[in-house]
């Protein structure tokens, strides 16, 4: 039985876009993009925590749409971060 990842490249590969070519990246930069994910996971399941707590004590409707503004814009802001960081390392990686 095939994986839901190899399912994918196949159906890539049907509709003629090149497979990605894995071996390209080195152990290394594979922990490092790891790393990345990770550290971007626990920081946005933090956002998530605070922003749940916060809204548990608000009643104002208003505040409660201005929290949900600023967990938006700390989610965006993580994102962006990771996103940025694994371009870096794959283009890195890529350069090497």
């Amino acid at each position: 039985m095939k994986s839901a990842y190899e399912l994918a490249l196949e159906r890539l590969e049907r509709d003629g876009i090149e497979r990605p070519r894995e071996e390209a990246l080195s152990p290394e930069v594979r922990e490092q993009i790891a790393e990345v994910r990770r550290q971007a996971e626990a920081r946005l399941a933090e956002i998530e925590i605070l922003y749940q707590d916060r809204l548990k004590s608000l009643a104002d409707p208003a505040a409660r749409h201005e929290a949900e503004e600023h967990y938006l814009v700390d989610r965006r802001r993580v994102e962006a971060d990771r996103d940025s960081r694994l371009a870096r390392l794959r283009g890195e990686a890529a350069t090497s």
